[in-house]
């Protein structure tokens, strides 16, 4: 096989030596620094020593911020050290805390790069290898931040080659070999996808432009635009209120006009904002170390490549949000391991939010196949209703005597205690769309699972992968004839529920779910057999 050439800073040798990250960081960060400093140097040439100067300080703050993490960054290169050797991948840094991080490179299960827009601009990325880890990023994987596109590109090639490893650390003891093919031939070769599963479609921005955080977009860039153009200056106050007579509309239409002016501001920010992040997004099936990967490739600034190995892959979870449902909207996700599932960047996210009938078919093509979601699931017994209709009742009526003391004590008036009897048909509304959405069902080697009002969850979950079963039953589930199975697994969120199944079926369920898991506690019930699930009515 081949050994495409690396450059030195990534090349590891039969002795390798320690070795820097790239000096452009150096560069990049002096840029920064000046950067920084600039519209602290505007503010104080236009504003001067007038009254309003006191309001420059947060933008010398700035400066003084952007030139402390430079000097920061600075440090890091000085003291940060990292090899690859034929057994493993080292990292040595810390300026105060001397730190030593590796990983041998038989473990090593994903190696991500990502290039923040001045990475790019310097022509750098932030290589990020990891090893299966659980824990919050940072705390196992090993991030080199930055190298070269030309060095990150080769090293990734070279980490994800067993091969390649097996070649560099023993040389060759047969000089006739022909001489190795073109390095650019062969690294092409290993990059390019063996499928590829979806592309960004441009009309999937409809499913993205309006949630909660349109508003807290909007209002987060409005007052930081209101605070920068005032300490400039400029009168923003005065430039709105001669916009319309706004005493003459009244409170009612000036309010009206406030949150739809705040709506289409936060409307084309997440519009905006969707294709920065997901520009050139592609989800494609690539050769991995042991198999293959699914790599996602996305961004218009900051540009991040994300692997997960197949083999790890445990299940998927497609969720519908409920105010959306009403357009087959639904985020893709990958149940496995290895991946840390409270990160803020969302590594198990695979899709984009977009159309169901995408997340399906994806979800399928990961699958295998598409049993789990062509199967009707099996709905849930009526008890399951009424112990969604008490809670929802309870909650009204919690609400109905909060208002009321409210009331009583002169907070508010009486008549906001309508509020809760209005609150109550919508809550038995909410309850019952809860209910609807439940179902399961074990297709082959699969257990499929939906639950969730907010987000309406599907979860095919691979039964092999099943460690743990929790059979579960509150006192309220206990009058009803109700138990929750719950799955427990080393892949993603750890637990995945099937709440309120009948309790006569829910042990059968529980030991078809996780085969020979509940073996060893069946023998005080030798009549269990994993056939005898009753089926309830099918529901899609």
């Amino acid at each position: 096989m081949s050994v495409p050439a690396l450059p030195p800073s990534a090349a590891p040798s039969a002795d390798p030596s320690w070795q820097r990250l790239s000096t452009r960081m150096i560069w990049v960060d002096l840029v920064q620094t000046v950067l920084s400093a600039v519209p602290a140097a505007v503010a104080i040439w236009v504003v001067g020593a007038e009254p309003g100067a006191g309001q420059i300080w947060p933008l010398i703050g700035l400066a003084v911020f952007g030139v402390l993490g430079a000097i920061t960054d600075a440090l890091r290169w000085t003291f940060t050290r990292y090899r690859v050797t034929a057994t493993h991948v080292e990292l040595k840094t810390g300026v105060i805390f001397r730190v030593h991080r590796s990983i041998q490179r038989d473990r090593i299960r994903s190696v991500d790069t990502e290039a923040k827009l001045r990475h790019r601009l310097g022509g750098l990325r932030v290589v990020k290898v990891g090893a299966g880890q659980q824990a919050a990023e940072g705390e196992s994987a090993v991030a080199l931040d930055a190298l070269t596109a030309v060095d990150a590109h080769a090293l990734r090639s070279r980490l994800l080659d067993p091969a390649q490893a097996l070649a560099a650390a023993e040389p060759s003891d047969q000089p006739d070999q022909p001489p190795h093919e073109d390095p650019a031939v062969a690294l092409d070769d290993r990059t390019t996808p063996l499928a590829v599963l979806a592309r960004l479609q441009p009309r999937w921005v409809i499913h993205n432009m309006m949630n909660i955080w349109a508003y807290a977009l909007a209002l987060g860039v409005g007052w930081g635009a209101y605070w920068l153009l005032g300490s400039l200056g400029v009168d923003v106050a005065g430039f709105v209120g001669g916009l319309a007579d706004w005493e003459s509309l009244g409170w009612v239409a000036t309010a009206a006009i406030a949150l739809l002016a705040v709506t289409v501001f936060g409307v084309i920010g997440l519009a905006l904002n969707f294709f920065a992040e997901y520009w050139n997004f592609q989800l494609a099936r690539t050769r991995g170390p042991e198999g293959t990967l699914l790599q996602t490739r996305q961004g218009l600034f900051t540009t991040r490549e994300v692997n997960r190995d197949e083999n790890r892959i445990r299940g998927v979870q497609v969720s519908e949000p409920l105010l959306w449902r009403w357009m087959g909207t639904a985020d893709t996700s990958v149940i496995t391991t290895g991946l840390d599932m409270w990160s803020m960047s969302t590594p198990a996210t695979i899709l984009p939010r977009g159309p169901v009938t995408v997340a399906k078919r994806v979800a399928t093509e990961v699958l295998g196949t598409d049993a789990p979601f062509a199967t009707a699931l099996a709905a849930h017994p009526p008890a399951a209703l009424r112990r969604r209709l008490w809670w929802a009742t309870t909650f009204s009526l919690g609400i109905a005597l909060v208002l009321t003391w409210l009331a009583l004590t002169g907070v508010l008036p009486y008549r906001a205690i309508w509020a809760a009897a209005a609150l109550w048909p919508v809550s038995l509304g909410a309850a019952l769309v809860a209910y609807r959405a439940l179902g399961h069902a074990i297709v082959g080697p699969h257990l499929v699972t939906r639950s969730g009002l907010v987000s309406r969850s599907t979860t095919v979950v691979q039964r092999s992968a099943v460690s743990t079963i929790v059979i579960r039953e509150s006192l309220l589930q206990r009058r009803l004839g109700l138990q929750s199975v719950s799955v427990t697994t080393a892949a993603g969120y750890g637990a995945y529920d099937t709440p309120d199944l009948d309790a006569g079926t829910s042990l059968a369920f529980a030991v078809r779910a996780a085969p020979g898991v509940l073996d060893p506690f069946l023998a005080a019930h030798p009549g269990t057999e994993p056939e005898s699930v009753t089926q309830a009515p099918a529901r899609r």
